[in-house]
């Protein structure tokens, strides 16, 4: 069968009918699904964790650790409350930031949320994410005590900025305050 009638449609000879619109999206590695580039931190000279993770999703965990590592931010994966509860019995400080995948079986998001909720100070936000037709996980685990929970996607894609704003000391959020034209991490100039 001659098909060469198709090398006269709109989209060329791809096949597709004409559907085919090279863009953007289309264009492979066009950076599409990359994130803003989000300053790094200075290295912290005492080196302790502020960002404690509950993922056990490995390509996940990957993209997580790579990303703080490229930000200066140091985060720990932690698999059970326990060993968040010996960590805060080891360290003076605690975290600022836990994040839960609230699919993540192992952890019991539901009834470990509110127990860490009770143990911790204000200072720590506790972050979770689920695919986004889970509303109903969603609201437990708000209800739980969550702080906010986002899809997978919106966490996936606000994630430099989440582990910069949480990975940041209180020393040094200070110190850029003090400097005449300095602007703080969640600022943009004017």
């Amino acid at each position: 069968m001659d098909h060469s009638y198709r090398n006269n449609q709109p989209g060329g000879g791809n096949g597709m009918g004409g559907r085919f619109r090279p863009g953007p999206m289309t264009t492979g590695s066009s950076g599409f699904f990359q994130h803003a580039e989000v300053e790094p931190l200075p290295v912290r000279e005492d080196g302790s964790t502020r960002i404690l993770a509950f993922i056990d999703d490995l390509f996940f965990r990957t993209k997580v650790q790579d990303t703080a590592r490229k930000l200066n931010v140091k985060l720990e994966f932690v698999k059970t409350e326990k060993d968040v509860l010996e960590r805060l019995e080891a360290s003076e400080e605690q975290p600022s930031l836990i994040i839960f995948d609230l699919n993540n079986v192992a952890a019991k998001p539901l009834s470990t949320i509110p127990k860490l909720k009770s143990r911790l100070k204000k200072g720590t936000s506790i972050v979770g994410f689920v695919s986004h037709v889970q509303g109903d996980l969603k609201v437990k685990a708000l209800d739980a005590g969550c702080d906010a929970v986002m899809p997978r996607s919106a966490f996936s894609q606000n994630l430099p900025q989440i582990l910069r704003r949480h990975g940041i000391s209180e020393e040094h959020l200070e110190e850029s305050h003090d400097q005449p034209g300095a602007q703080g991490p969640d600022t943009e100039p004017a």
